[in-house]
């Protein structure tokens, strides 16, 4: 049997550009997505903080170093700058398997 798990979060990032006129997804900083072990075009949910909205989309990459969280296409209409998310990524394994997810917390002020 498989089970979906938690494969990787990050907390508490910071949106901070949105484009409404875009195909659609959420663009991270590249720095950020290697630590959390998400990969580009990779289904992610997106949790507001701020308002309580949720999505489900892919990831995109933003410049490294650049800690960019931007939401594009109709997401956009799901934050605003500044609003604090929580983004998730999930995995299939096999039921008896063990496996631990990666976790980055982000302090943005």
């Amino acid at each position: 049997m498989l089970l979906t798990v938690l494969k990787s979060k990050i907390s508490y990032a910071i949106i901070t550009d949105s484009s409404l006129f875009y195909e659609g997804s959420l663009g991270m900083d590249l720095d950020i997505m290697d630590e959390a072990g998400i990969k580009e075009n990779e289904q992610i949910h997106v949790v507001n903080v701020n308002n309580g909205e949720r999505l489900i989309t892919y990831a995109i990459a933003e410049k490294r170093g650049s800690k960019a969280f931007v939401l594009n296409g109709p997401a956009a209409r799901k934050g605003l700058i500044g609003d604090k998310i929580i983004v998730l990524a999930y995995a299939q394994i096999m039921a008896d398997e063990q496996f631990q997810p990666k976790l980055v917390k982000l302090a943005y002020d």
